[in-house]
C-alpha cells in the first residue's frame, strides 16, 4: 500500500482527503501545518504528499523544498484556492508532480493520485534498472556491459565456486588474465594464492623446475630444495597462460597433475598432493594444434571442461566508452592531471578503429593521450592509432582510378547497396528498423530497394 501524507491547515479538507484516500486503499497520515509535515517526513518516508499551498510560516512550496532535500523521490501534489500561472510554474520548478484547485473534482483527484504513484513506481524501476546496468559495467577488473561481456560475467559467476577446469580463449589483449582473476576472487579460494604462469615466457629448460620444484643435487645449480609454483599455490588457483606453448614432454607430466592431483619434484621420489584450481588460457586454436599433433588430445579435453571465450574489442564496441573513461581516470591520477573526458570526435575515431591489440591497445592509446594532452579533454590530435588498422569498415573503397576510368554511379550504387544490406541484416530483416539505422524514411528505403534490386 502506498503511504500518503496530507498536509493542510483546514481541518475539514484534511479530514475529507484522509477518508477518501483510506477508502482507496492507501495508508494515510495527516499534518495540520507545514512544519508538522516536515517533521513527519524526517522520520517517515512517504510515496506521495498532498499539501495546501497557502499555510502559515511553512507554506506548500517551502514544504516541497524541504521534503525534496530529504526524500527527492517523493511525489508532491499541491492544492490551493488561488490558482495562478506563476505559482503553478514555481511549484513545478521545485519538483511538484501536479497542481490543482480546491474546487477539484474528486474523481480527477483520484486519477491524479494514481498517476503520481504510477510515475513514482516507474521511476523506481528505472532507478533499479540503471543501478543494475551501472553495476554490470564492471566485474572485478573487467570493464564493459556489452551483451557479449555480460555472458562472460554470468559464466564467471557460475563456475567460480566449482573446482572444474576452465579454458579461456580469445585474442591477445582481450583480458584473459582478468577473467581468471575474477573467477578466483569470486570463489571460496579468494584468500589463497593466485599464481600466474606464462608458459610461453619461461624458457623450456627452466619451466619444469619452476612448475614442479626440485630437490637438492638434482642438477648442477640445485644447491637446496626448492618448492615449485604448484606447491606455492596450495589451496589457491593456478592460472597457466599461453598453455598452447607447453612443451610436449611437460604435457605428459602435467596431465598426471590434473588427473591425480599429485606430482614429484625434479629429483624427488615422493608424491606431493596438490589442492589447486586450474584455469588455462590461450590465443591459439588448440583444436588445430591437436590435429597437427603438437598438443595432446587427452590433455586438451582435460583442460577444456568449461570454455569461456572473450570476443575481440571490435565485436563489442559498446564497451569502448566505459573502458576509455576508466583508463582516462586511471592515467589522470597516475600523471597528476585533471583530464575529465574525451572529445566526441576523438571518441568517434575510437569507435571506428579496429583495435588489433584489443583492450590492451586501447589502454596504451589512452595512456599516451593523457601523457601528451595539455588541456582537460583528450583531443583527436593526441590519439595515435595504428596505420595498419585505421578504421573499422564493413566495406572497402578502392580509390585508385584506372586509366580507363570508372562509372561513378555504379560505384556509389555498390556502396549504397552494401549499406542497405548491412542495415537489413542488423535489423533482422525489418525494413522499418533498417530505415531508422540509415536515417532515411521508410518510403525512401523502399524506393532504394526497388531501384537497386535488393531482395
Amino acid at each position: 500500500m502506498a503511504k500518503i501524507l496530507v498536509v493542510d491547515d483546514d481541518s475539514g479538507m484534511r479530514e475529507f482527503l484522509e477518508i477518501m484516500l483510506v477508502r482507496e486503499g492507501y495508508q494515510v497520515k495527516c499534518a495540520a501545518n507545514g512544519r508538522e509535515g516536515l517533521n513527519l517526513c524526517k522520520n517517515n518516508e512517504f510515496d506521495l504528499i498532498i499539501a495546501d499551498l497557502k499555510m502559515p510560516k511553512v507554506d506548500g512550496i517551502d514544504l516541497l523544498k524541504g521534503v525534496k532535500e530529504i526524500h527527492p523521490e517523493t511525489m508532491f501534489i499541491l492544492i490551493t484556492a488561488y490558482a495562478s500561472g506563476e505559482t503553478a510554474v514555481a511549484a513545478m520548478k521545485e519538483g511538484a508532480y501536479d497542481y490543482i484547485e480546491k474546487n477539484f473534482d474528486v474523481e480527477d483527484l483520484k486519477d491524479t493520485v494514481r498517476d503520481a504513484l504510477n510515475k513514482k513506481g516507474i521511476q523506481e524501476e528505472n532507478a533499479l534498472f540503471m543501478k543494475s546496468v551501472e553495476e554490470a559495467v564492471s566485474f572485478g577488473d573487467l570493464i564493459g556491459n556489452s551483451k557479449e561481456l555480460l555472458k562472460v560475467y554470468s559464466l564467471i559467476t557460475k563456475v567460480a565456486d566449482t573446482t572444474t577446469n576452465v579454458l579461456i580463449t580469445g585474442e591477445s589483449g582481450t583480458g584473459k588474465e582478468l577473467v581468471a582473476k575474477a573467477i578466483h576472487e569470486n570463489s571460496t579460494r579468494i584468500n589463497m594464492p593466485f599464481v600466474v604462469i606464462n608458459c610461453g615466457g619461461i624458457p623450456e629448460n627452466l619451466l619444469e623446475s619452476e612448475l614442479f620444484g626440485y630437490m637438492k643435487g638434482s642438477f648442477t645449480s640445485a644447491y637446496s630444495d626448492k618448492a615449485g609454483l604448484f606447491e606455492n599455490a596450495r589451496k589457491g588457483t593456478v592460472f597457466l597462460d599461453e598453455i598452447a606453448e607447453l612443451p610436449p614432454v611437460l604435457q605428459v607430466k602435467f596431465l598426471r597433475v590434473i588427473q591425480e592431483k599429485t606430482f614429484r619434484r625434479i629429483g624427488g621420489s615422493e608424491d606431493i598432493n596438490v589442492d589447486v584450481r586450474f584455469i588455462f588460457a590461450t590465443n591459439q586454436d588448440l583444436e588445430q594444434k591437436v590435429k597437427d599433433g603438437s598438443f595432446r588430445e587427452d590433455l586438451y579435453y582435460r583442460l577444456n571442461v568449461i570454455p569461456i571465450n572473450i570476443p575481440p574489442l571490435r565485436d563489442r564496441k559498446e564497451d569502448i566508452p566505459a573502458l576509455t573513461k576508466y583508463f582516462i581516470e586511471k592515467y589522470s591520477r597516475d600523471f597528476g592531471k585533471e583530464i575529465k573526458k574525451i572529445s566526441s570526435y576523438a571518441m568517434g575515431l575510437l569507435m571506428e578503429y579496429r583495435f588489433p591489440g584489443n583492450v590492451r591497445e586501447l589502454e596504451n592509446i589512452i595512456e599516451r593521450s593523457v601523457a601528451l594532452e595539455t588541456s582537460n579533454i583528450i583531443l583527436p590530435e593526441n590519439l595515435v592509432l595504428s596505420e595498419n588498422s585505421k578504421l573499422d569498415r564493413d566495406y572497402a573503397i578502392n580509390i585508385d582510378i584506372p586509366e580507363e576510368g570508372i562509372n561513378l554511379n555504379e560505384e556509389i550504387a555498390k556502396i549504397e547497396r552494401e549499406f542497405i544490406r548491412k542495415a537489413l541484416q542488423k535489423a533482422e530483416g525489418s525494413q522499418k528498423k533498417a530505415a531508422k539505422y540509415l536515417n532515411v524514411s521508410f518510403d525512401s528505403l523502399r524506393y532504394r530497394l526497388e531501384k537497386l534490386d535488393i531482395k
